[in-house]
């Protein structure tokens, strides 16, 4: 199975033969073949076996831009590139808990909004809000009557508020995805940033020359990282 550092590679290969033919305008571009090892990408020609570009997969250094692609395609597979696989259970958790909530509110704000048509309409064909009344307790009689204008409220604001929350959840959706998109771009950026503990100061003495006769003594800076 190919892993993504594998998948860069064949991708690097990919782009290196496009621009040789592109380089040979006019000429006939002989086949070129593609040869993966364990740890290594060889690219070379059919006809005389000669060996064009030879790739260490390991020392392929992660593409912010190609992250960002992956990433921008389908949420996740920008990680995957990056190899940060523990976070795809928290976008697609987050993704999966959007959708269920996305569901449910769609679901009740379709009933309450049924069923407040109906109630001010008054049809006797369609009473979507007898469903609510049968789930409150409450009678005919009393919705209809009494507890008319209070009733009207309760669906109206029942409407709002599954209304609401479905499309905070629809602008999560879009939150979790711009999320991912940025982590990825981020995670390629840093991915071979050295963060270990050996930083060290070194002082360093020097002369440098000046514009007078005398020399100027000083000292050097040396931080490493």
């Amino acid at each position: 199975m190919f892993s993504a550092r594998r998948i860069a590679a064949v991708l690097l290969a990919a782009t290196a033969i496009f621009s040789a033919h592109a380089q040979q305008s006019g000429a006939e571009v002989e086949r070129k073949a593609l040869a993966l090892g364990r740890d290594t990408l060889i690219i070379f020609e059919d006809s005389q076996k000669k060996v064009l570009r030879s790739i260490n997969i390991n020392q392929i250094h992660n593409s912010p831009h190609t992250a960002t692609m992956f990433a921008a395609i389908v949420p996740g597979l920008g990680q995957i590139y990056n190899r940060k696989y523990w976070k795809l259970p928290i976008i697609y958790g987050g993704v999966a808990a959007l959708c269920y909530g996305i569901h449910f509110n769609s679901k009740y704000y379709n009933l309450y909004r049924r069923a407040y048509r109906d109630f001010i309409v008054r049809d006797p064909n369609n009473q979507a809000y007898m469903e609510v009344v049968n789930r409150s307790g409450l009678t005919r009689e009393l919705v209809e009557g009494t507890y008319a204008q209070w009733f009207q409220n309760a669906l109206n604001n029942k409407r709002n508020y599954y209304r609401r929350q479905r499309d905070l959840c629809y602008f999560g959706m879009i939150g979790v995805y711009v999320v991912q998109l940025v982590d990825a771009t981020v995670d390629a950026h840093f991915f071979d940033f050295n963060v270990d503990n050996d930083l060290s100061i070194n002082w360093t003495p020097a002369i440098s020359p000046s514009d007078s006769k005398s020399l100027c003594m000083g000292a050097t800076v040396r931080i490493n990282f």
